[in-house]
């Protein structure tokens, strides 16, 4: 291996996978269908607002039940 390779670091570290990132959403959904959002309402959120959803649990869960 070069030096100039082994010195950067940014060359030499792992990538994030596109397989692990759609494991993480798979297990995101499935976690805010247990706490009672519909399935229907999941699949049509994105990403960033499944992670919003899931920082605050109690409240997600209680919005929803009331629905």
């Amino acid at each position: 291996m070069a030096t100039s390779t082994f010195r950067n670091k940014n060359e030499v570290r792992p990538k994030k996978q596109g397989a692990a990132k759609r494991a993480r959403i798979k297990a995101q959904k499935k976690r805010l269908i247990a706490l009672g959002v519909p399935a229907e309402v999941v699949d049509t959120l994105q990403a960033d607002k499944l992670r919003a959803f899931l920082k605050y649990p109690k409240q997600t869960q209680a919005a929803f039940a009331a629905k």
